[in-house]
């Protein structure tokens, strides 16, 4: 009797040993999960609200293009070349700008009118950078900063006002 009650707590001791282990170790993948999620799900309202500023601009007839014509910006490299990236290259195709090339990790994966380099080739000079990768501008700009004669590096960040623009320096433009 005493051996049948010791195997069954044994068992039973086993059984919640390895439900306890198990759950932690579904917990930790939930947790991760949720975390991948809320990453993405910041990114993409950083990008809807970089969006909903830039038809503001729009609404306010101002434009992208006009703002670099106006400042002396000729020839530009766009920096991501996802939704944001594809629409600012859009945008400055046919203005006095031009998309001189585009950057991105994807380089190998992009497919573009305009050529798609990574970000550790060598960066042909430019007289600006715009970096549509809003969620990554501070350790895009830094490795930017260390490879470049910096010329001016933007964040399309979410402003409606286009003097707000922060140029490599953290200064306005």
């Amino acid at each position: 009797m005493k051996k049948g009650m010791i195997a069954v707590f044994s068992t039973v001791a086993g059984a919640a040993a390895g439900m306890a282990a198990g759950a932690g170790a579904v917990g930790k993948k939930t947790m991760a999960e949720v975390q991948r999620q809320k990453g993405l799900a910041d990114k993409h309202l950083a990008l809807y609200l970089m969006m909903n500023q830039w038809v503001k601009i729009k609404q306010e007839n101002k434009s992208i293009p006009e703002y670099l014509e106006r400042n002396g910006y000729k020839e530009v490299a766009v920096y991501g070349m996802n939704y944001a990236g594809e629409t600012l290259y859009n945008e400055l195709d046919g203005s006095g700008v031009k998309v001189k090339y585009a950057i991105d990790r994807n380089a190998d994966q992009k497919y573009a009118d305009v050529d798609v380099i990574s970000p550790e080739a060598d960066l042909p000079d430019v007289d600006a950078i715009i970096v549509t990768a809003i969620t990554f501008f501070d350790e895009i700009e830094e490795k930017l900063a260390e490879k470049i004669s910096c010329p001016k590096i933007f964040c399309m960040k979410r402003s409606a006002d286009l003097n707000s623009v922060r140029q490599c320096n953290g200064e306005g433009v």
